[in-house]
């Protein structure tokens, strides 16, 4: 699955003011995204909202995605949870043939021992009709997806190719690096860590900061696979500041004021989070004023 190295973007979710789904917004941000030649898209991450979309809203957003991206590039679907059953049942049921991967996080909040993960995703690849990525995100799931069972997963079963790894934890990155087979895609989930991992040895990001400035982070991790270290740090300080901004508040409010400034949709999610506030937003005007004027 070549196809999925590099940048991938994590799509938001536009929302009118009355917090119903913008659906010409949200062909907006896709249309942003592939004019700036982002590698993939990602559909129903954490960052589309999609735990606060009624079914009707999912279908509608994911219509949307793949009529406006038309084929051009790869689409990866998230479905996950913590119900191991349910997941599966979806994955039997639900029409994927629009998608090439997909993603699936760690269960959450019920805290499964190590073993519990493994059999969780056991039944995951058994039920999936596509290839499987992983999801290891401690800071939502409160259970850490160890390299040890993330390289016995992708041992055991040929298609799970890759994981999403967002723990903040270059060591731990670096250990699914070196003890999964040499074609599994280590993915960065954590934009302030992508270049170094991708330097490591993996294979690009998940980006939420890429939906802002997807020319640039594209370019970035293109830079890093191709070991043109100088080049790529050279962009990712630039863009350290916005990292930095877009989660001082929380995901996604963070990249929808970025999406407000560039006039893509606007600065609106559903309860229970909140927009950016206007002090996060004047200091994301300020970076993107002062990042036009050095470009």
């Amino acid at each position: 699955m070549q196809e999925l190295k590099g940048m991938g973007v994590a799509l938001t979710t536009p929302f009118k003011e009355d917090k119903s789904v913008d659906t010409e917004a949200l062909r907006r941000v896709v249309r942003f995204q592939l004019d700036n030649q982002v590698d993939y898209l990602v559909v129903m991450g954490t960052t589309a909202e999609y735990i606060t979309l009624s079914a009707e809203e999912c279908a509608m957003v994911e219509a949307t995605i793949i009529d406006e991206n038309a084929g051009k590039v790869p689409l990866v679907f998230g479905i996950g949870g913590s119900n191991t059953a349910e997941v599966c049942k979806i994955l039997k049921e639900r029409k994927l043939d629009q998608y090439q991967a997909i993603l699936s996080v760690s269960p959450f909040y019920n805290k499964p021992t190590q073993e519990g993960i493994y059999e969780h995703f056991k039944k995951v690849v058994e039920n999936s009709p596509l290839p499987v990525i992983l999801y290891n995100v401690p800071g939502r799931t409160a259970s850490n997806m160890l390299p040890e069972t993330v390289a016995r997963l992708a041992t055991d079963f040929s298609n799970i190719i890759g994981i999403k790894e967002a723990a903040g934890d270059l060591v731990q990155a670096m250990q699914m690096i070196q003890q999964t087979p040499e074609d599994f895609l280590v993915i960065s989930g954590d934009d302030m860590m992508a270049l170094p991992m991708t330097l490591a040895g993996g294979a690009g990001v998940i980006s939420v900061i890429g939906g802002g400035f997807p020319k640039e982070f594209t370019r970035m991790i293109q830079l890093g696979l191709e070991r043109k270290v100088d080049e790529a740090y050279a962009i990712h300080y630039k863009l350290m500041e916005a990292i930095d901004l877009i989660f001082e508040e929380g995901n996604p409010a963070g990249i929808k004021a970025i999406h407000e400034k560039q006039h893509l949709s606007k600065n609106m999610v559903r309860l229970p989070l909140l927009p950016a506030t206007a002090g996060l937003q004047e200091k994301i005007a300020d970076f993107l004023k002062r990042y036009q004027s050095e470009k």
